[in-house]
């Protein structure tokens, strides 16, 4: 299951459950989509992989099942275009 992270690992934004802005690569990193597009040029610090839209859970499971809420805030990894 998705932890569904709350923030850009970059530049810190805000991505709730419903944000079309969210991005993941494959070990669930999270970016918004500004910073995957622009800074990391569609590419994961982290792992080398891409990027894709991160879905959203349903509003009914968000009780039984609720995104994290830790905060993972690495922008040394984002390039000198991270502030």
């Amino acid at each position: 299951m998705l932890q569904m992270r709350p923030n850009c690992e970059c530049c810190n934004k805000d991505l709730p459950n419903e944000s079309a802005e969210a991005r993941i690569c494959t070990f669930e990193c999270t970016f918004c989509a500004d910073c995957a597009d622009t800074r990391l040029k569609g590419v994961c610090p982290n792992c080398g992989g891409g990027f894709t839209v991160r879905p959203s859970r349903p509003e009914r499971l968000l009780a039984k099942y609720p995104p994290s809420t830790e905060r993972v805030y690495k922008p040394e990894g984002c390039g000198a275009a991270a502030a």
